[in-house]
């Protein structure tokens, strides 16, 4: 057999089936990093047999994208698809008419819609493979209908290539202890792909929420009933900062050093200011927080900040230490201008109206704050869904409090004299 159909030499390690007892092996990557040929090659490696007419571990394969038409150009005659890496003596038929592929060896794939998961209720498979499943409209329908239908053979599996979005079924699915999962980013793929591709992209959506999705493939999560949403801090953001009148940043000190400390939140934000504080503009400019810092670290980290913007002021919350939190910082920089603030309110309580200030479309983001975003996305009503401290979210807070929130409380409307 010709060397460019011996995949298993040349493929990439997410694009190879894990060892060990699994139902699902979800493949989920950035866009181009090369999800397609596996699942094709998967196919492959369950249908065929030593020869072109042996049998394989699979005879009845469902293949299921979110149309007819997507899996038939995508699946099976795109240029990562079955029939692309297909050996000759091994190439399915493709039947137009019935809606199927047939092996020399008498193997069968069904093409199915997630459109329709009626469509699945009746066929009985022993494997499938399912593309872009985070799209699927019926997802969860579709699925559960697979599932159903996965009941021929000793072992059926189902091979899930996809990118990731934040949906619900998708989270359980990748919860599930019968699944695995491979990961890769766009990137993994760059010899693959079309010369400046992967610059252009990078240079458009680097350091955004949209781009840690679809060019690292990371699944972000929004917890329900989040105070923001990752499509509010999308339409939120800029590449170039504008003229500033204020800069200050934020500093909520961590309660420990070690390394599984919660971390030190540090975050650069400066504001517009036109017209009353009520129509006051914010940019948020960098999140600088560290993790597992000495104090003396973490104080170094904030001055750094200080001095690389050049901000007028540092606000620190001191409930967790004290005036120790200012005398740290003072041994670092002992003429740096600081605002003490202490909490006196709930982290949601202090979060709601910040998060109002971005529903009115005042306060915008620079790229590279994606771990801040992801902290922002799972603090709720309730309170942080996240793991540990929401610390990049309090920084942020007391900056922007700071800057939008404190103005506003002390302004007062001019009088207008009679005449």
């Amino acid at each position: 057999m010709a060397l460019p159909f011996l995949f298993e030499f040349w493929a990439m390690e997410h694009q190879l089936p894990p060892e060990g007892d699994w139902r699902s092996w979800i493949v989920m990557g950035g866009r181009g990093a090369g999800k397609t040929r596996a699942g094709a090659e998967w196919v492959r490696a369950q249908v065929e047999g030593a020869g072109a007419r042996d049998k394989g571990r699979c005879s009845r394969i469902a293949l299921i994208g979110e149309t007819i038409d997507q899996t038939r150009d995508v699946m099976i005659f795109g240029e990562s698809g079955i029939l692309a890496c297909s050996p000759p003596d091994r190439r399915p038929e493709w039947q137009a008419s019935r809606k199927r592929l047939l092996w020399p060896n008498g193997a069968v794939a069904q093409v199915f819609s997630a459109h329709d998961p009626e469509s699945l209720r009746g066929p009985q498979f022993d494997g499938a493979w399912v593309d872009e499943l985070a799209k699927w409209k019926r997802g969860q329908d579709a699925w559960d209908m697979l599932q159903f239908a996965l009941r021929l053979g000793d072992d059926p599996r189902v091979c899930v290539t996809t990118t990731p979005r934040t949906v619900g079924f998708l989270k359980d699915l990748i919860a599930a202890p019968s699944s695995v999962v491979t990961h890769a980013a766009t990137e993994a793929n760059s010899a693959n792909l079309a010369s400046g591709f992967l610059e252009e992209v990078e240079r458009r959506y680097a350091g955004t929420r949209l781009g840690r999705q679809e060019l690292e493939g990371l699944l972000l999560e929004d917890a329900e009933g989040a105070l923001w949403s990752s499509a509010l801090l999308e339409a939120n953001r800029v590449n170039i900062s504008p003229q500033l009148d204020r800069i200050v940043f934020a500093v909520d000190p961590p309660a420990g050093s070690k390394s599984g400390a919660d971390e030190c939140g540090i975050i650069v934000a400066g504001v517009i200011c036109k017209g009353p504080p009520q129509e006051w503009k914010a940019v948020v400019l960098e999140d600088a927080s560290v993790q597992g810092a000495s104090p003396n670290a973490w104080a170094q980290a904030a001055s750094d900040a200080m001095q690389r913007w050049e901000a007028e002021r540092l606000v620190v919350e001191v409930n967790q230490g004290g005036d120790m939190v200012s005398s740290v910082i003072r041994q670092v920089d002992p003429i740096m201008p600081i605002t003490a603030v202490h909490a006196s309110k709930g982290k949601v309580a202090r979060a709601e109206p910040v998060a109002a200030l971005y529903e009115q479309g005042r306060v915008t983001h620079m790229r590279g704050l994606g771990a801040l975003e992801d902290q922002m996305c799972l603090m709720t009503a309730q309170g942080y869904d996240g793991k540990g401290s929401p610390d990049r979210v309090d920084a942020l807070v007391w900056a922007l409090f700071e800057l939008m929130i404190k103005p506003t409380q002390t302004w007062r409307r001019p009088q207008i004299r009679s005449l």
